[in-house]
């Protein structure tokens, strides 16, 4: 009996022998991944010292060809298949702490060097990011009855393919689905996701009572003007858009007509191909539309710096370098601005890749000017007569490239000489307002000037006295004149134009003032810019001259404006040099326009110009940019992407979630839906992913506390528009006017202030007060208080994400901010059952969160309710100190409002669930 113990006992050893064994050969023999296992390591313990930043030892492992390249000890550190012989491996098993890498931090664990020794041994291939390269195809996983789901759950779950992704990835975790949420709770829900407001009662009833599908319930808030002014709202954090210029004079800007045109766009349901060529080249278009060239206003909603003293070059490089790292967060997820001073030190961009991108932004017309030319300009009908009459007359008498130079000449008044490009100056002066100042005898030099064999010199100024002689000569003081006239006082700033003798060369300008009547220390004239334009064609035919004096009155017409993006004409056309360690002053080589190798490829069709980088941008071969708006959609609505890091996805974010199923939404966002946004949010919202109830217990919490598996809905407080929104939605003062220029609804007093011009924030009147948050006038260096207590940001650059915060002072807004508590009162009057408190409050309550109250919170309300009327009762002047209204309520309904203003402070009302 002891031997066959024994003999047991050994056949145990040895079969456990067996099984560590073989684990251990089949663990050995397994293939390494470079994107998921040798990446990270090399990220986080290696690349910081050999990277695009540092180099160390002539060592770098960004790029493949620099990894298996000679270092400094003339071989290189990684022999592909084999692995000692490698310097990079012996180096992790060093005792010498001199020698050991890392350099002076924790030694490598024994499983991460097995890790890099088996990569290479088994040849070091270099496998690429995943999300530098997009599938053809995914297949959506198939639920069978193996998966550990009764057949009844699953089809209860499954209302599209996204929820055989989400269900596969719960079956892998051991975790079941929710529930679906009840009818009220998901119509509100979709309601605020969609369109940012509360449901519609008599939408909402429908549903509840089984008259509207609902599917039929999400097309009906996907066709609502609602949904583009809530989808906008995130749109416009991506574009920094504001109402003001920033930095420290921080002045007005008129570019609502560009927040305008993104709520028509979403609302429209404008392709998102379409979206994107617009607002990045919409300019540069055949024959681009009014609105076309507002879109181009989303790279103009970068900050302009109007204070004395700057260096106007120096801003607009650093608008030009905004637009690039703009560029590539809104649409690429690539935090390219790292690239400015350096290779990247985790991704696979170069230096010089910056340099070749921003070529393709630098020949633009704006240059830091207070005026922020070029502007489009928005004429009267009386002023559009005379427009047309011009347009209609080049259009006949001229030919294409004629048509074109008018119109541009009469949409936004570019291409001209802006006179802070001009040098020499003698008796004048550049004077920090975009203008030179001209003394008597005062004189300078326009640099490269293109007249254009124009038969006029058109002229930007404010003159000041009658007589000033201004003399145009060629080349210098000596040389030829090519125009001589007189200039009389103006009222106010003006333009007009003077004959100029023909000549068709580049050449310096030399600009003289004279009127000996005015002394020498008088400023005589202001000249803000100069422009040569061909002469209006037909000079010979009868109507000319009218023509002439339309086309001048329309280039001094007053009109609203919007700031547009315009190129340069090739005989403007800047140079593009790289910036040594990325300082402007530094400059060194030139470059041409490009875009980086590690991504798609440039085809040769595409011009080189922002057109073909927004093309190239769109093109279904380019892997980044439908997973970016698949993964910030999904944000936008579960309040984390499938990659949690939604400002990046080099290799330094966080891994997909579901990478399956975001390459699958991806693709069909490209190919099935053709680029449309409102199909995709239908799609996700009428999963039953979206539709599970968001309740959570401490289990599911343990499991899952980011809900990072989706089991369970989606539960985020609401943004600080949509608080606003709702509050003054269910009060019934929300005013559904569209449009126009921003609006100012009541805010504490001092908290604006412009040193400047001594604007103030004037309160608007009548249904302005009520509009919706995304009207709401923003300057950047005094945002409106509530929104940035509620997490919003002041827009001076991209903002990716808003960082939801949970404050004191964010209750405090809610509680006693003038605009939640008139919304307290008008809930409290609109749900008033007379003698009956009870139905009152659940009235209330219902009407602000649209589901029924529980008997606990009743009663906590009542007692608030009966406090509160105690209060009101015994002190007549507490209702006035609460509310500041005009009407008297009675102490009833004031002690009603304050049960109104506690239940919009309720989580059930402040939060999406």
């Amino acid at each position: 009996m002891k031997n066959k113990l024994v003999v047991k006992s050994y056949f145990s050893v040895a079969c456990l022998l067996a099984i560590i064994l073989t684990e251990s050969c089949s663990s050995s023999s397994k293939k390494v991944d470079f994107s998921t296992q040798v990446k990270p390591i090399l990220n986080n313990k290696c690349i910081s010292c050999h990277g695009g930043v540092k180099k160390n030892g002539g060592f770098s492992l960004l790029f493949e060809e620099d990894a298996f390249a000679e270092t400094k000890s003339g071989k290189p550190a990684i022999i592909r298949g084999d692995a000692s012989g490698s310097e990079l491996i012996k180096r992790l098993h060093e005792d010498d702490p001199e020698l050991r890498m890392p350099y002076e931090h924790p030694k490598l664990s024994d499983e991460e060097i097995d890790l890099l020794t088996r990569w290479i041994d088994q040849g070091a291939e270099w496998g690429g990011h995943w999300a530098y390269s997009l599938p053809e195809k995914v297949g959506v996983p198939a639920i069978t009855a193996e998966a550990g789901f009764a057949p009844e759950e699953a089809s209860d779950f499954l209302k599209n393919d996204i929820d055989n992704f989400i269900l596969a990835k719960l079956d892998e975790n051991q975790l079941t689905p929710n529930h679906q949420a009840e009818k009220n709770i998901i119509a509100r829900r979709a309601a605020l996701d969609i369109t940012g407001l509360p449901p519609n009662p008599d939408l909402l009833k429908r549903f509840e009572e089984g008259d509207l599908s609902y599917e039929a319930y999400i097309d009906s808030l996907l066709a609502q003007k609602t949904y583009g002014e809530k989808w906008a709202t995130w749109w416009l954090d991506l574009a920094r858009y504001a109402d003001s210029k920033g930095y420290e004079k921080d002045m007005g800007r008129s570019i609502w007509q560009y927040r305008d045109w993104v709520i028509k766009a979403f609302n429209q349901d404008m392709p998102y191909d379409r979206f994107t060529i617009e607002q990045l080249a919409g300019d540069l278009l055949p024959d681009p539309s009014m609105d076309q060239l507002i879109a181009t206003a989303f790279h103009r909603n970068t900050m302009n710096n109007d204070e004395g003293g700057t260096d106007d070059e120096e801003y607009r490089v650093a608008t030009v370098i905004d637009r690039i790292n703009t560029t590539f967060s809104v649409w690429q997820s690539t935090t390219m601005e790292c690239v400015q001073c350096h290779g990247h030190p985790y991704d696979p961009f170069k230096h010089k890749d910056y340099y070749n991108l921003m070529a393709f932004f630098n020949n633009t017309r704006d240059e830091d000017t207070p005026s922020e030319s070029p502007l489009l300009k928005f004429y009267t009908p009386e002023q559009q007569k005379k427009v047309d009459k011009v347009i209609e007359w080049v259009a006949k008498h001229g030919n294409e490239k004629s048509l074109k130079t008018y119109k541009d000449f009469l949409w936004f008044t570019e291409p001209v000489y802006k006179s802070h490009f001009f040098k020499e100056f003698k008796n004048s002066v550049y004077d920090d307002h975009a203008s030179v100042v001209f003394w008597d005898d005062g004189n300078l030099i326009m640099e490269d000037a293109h007249t254009r064999n124009a038969g006029f010199v058109y002229l930007n100024y404010r003159s000041h006295y009658n007589g000033t002689k201004m003399t145009i000569r060629e080349k210098n003081a000596e040389g030829r004149v090519l125009a001589q006239f007189t200039l009389n006082k103006s009222d106010g700033l003006v333009t007009s134009r003077f004959p100029l003798e023909k000549i068709d060369k580049k050449t310096n300008l030399y600009l003289e003032t004279q009127n000996d009547a005015i002394a020498k220390e008088i400023n005589i004239l202001n000249l803000y810019w100069v422009g040569f334009i061909e002469d209006i064609p037909g000079k010979d035919e009868p109507g000319w001259a009218g023509i002439n004096t339309m086309f001048t009155d329309a280039l001094n017409a007053k009109t609203e404006t919007v700031p547009i993006m315009s190129e340069n004409p090739d005989y403007m056309k800047r140079t593009t040099q790289l910036f040594n360690r990325g300082s402007f002053l530094d400059k060194t080589d030139t470059v041409q326009p490009g875009t980086p190798e590690s991504l798609n490829t440039w085809n040769q069709e595409w011009a080189k110009n922002r057109l073909g980088l927004s093309k190239w941008i769109v093109d279904k071969k380019n892997p980044l940019t439908a997973r970016t708006l698949v993964n910030r959609v999904w944000h936008q609505i579960y309040g984390r992407g499938l990659v949690s890091t939604i400002e990046d996805i080099g290799s330094q974010s966080e891994p997909p979630s579901h990478p399956a199923l975001l390459d699958w939404l991806s693709l069909r966002f490209m190919n099935e839906h053709n680029w449309s946004i409102k199909s995709l949010v239908k799609e996700i919202t009428l999963s039953g992913t979206y539709r599970q109830s968001s309740e959570s217990t401490p289990e599911m919490y343990q499991l899952d506390p980011e809900n990072e598996l989706y089991a369970r809905g989606p539960r985020i407080r609401l943004g600080a528009e949509a608080i606003r929104d709702q509050a003054m939605a269910v009060s019934g003062l929300l005013s559904d006017k569209m449009y126009g220029p921003g609006v100012m609804p009541p805010q504490p007093e001092g908290v604006w202030q412009t040193v400047y011009n001594g604007d103030k924030w004037q309160e608007s009147k009548g249904e302005d007060r009520y509009r919706r948050g995304i009207y709401t006038y923003l300057k950047r260096t005094s945002p409106y208080p509530s929104f940035l207590t509620f997490d919003a940001g002041s827009r001076e650059v991209c903002i990716i994400r808003r960082t939801p915060t949970n404050t004191p002072l964010q209750a405090l807004v809610t509680l006693n901010d003038p605009v939640f508590l008139e919304a307290a009162y008008e809930l409290a009057k609109n749900s008033q059952v007379a003698d009956n408190i009870e139905k009152s409050i659940a009235q209330a309550y219902e009407n602000a969160t649209f589901s029924a109250i529980e008997p606990m919170t009743l009663n906590a309300l009542k007692d608030l309710y009966q406090n509160s009327l105690a209060e009101f009762a015994k002190n007549n002047e507490a209702t006035e100190m609460f509310l500041h209204l005009e009407e008297r309520p009675t102490p009833e309904l004031s002690a009603l409002t304050i049960v109104a203003n506690a239940i919009m402070n309720l989580d059930e009302f402040l939060t999406k669930a």
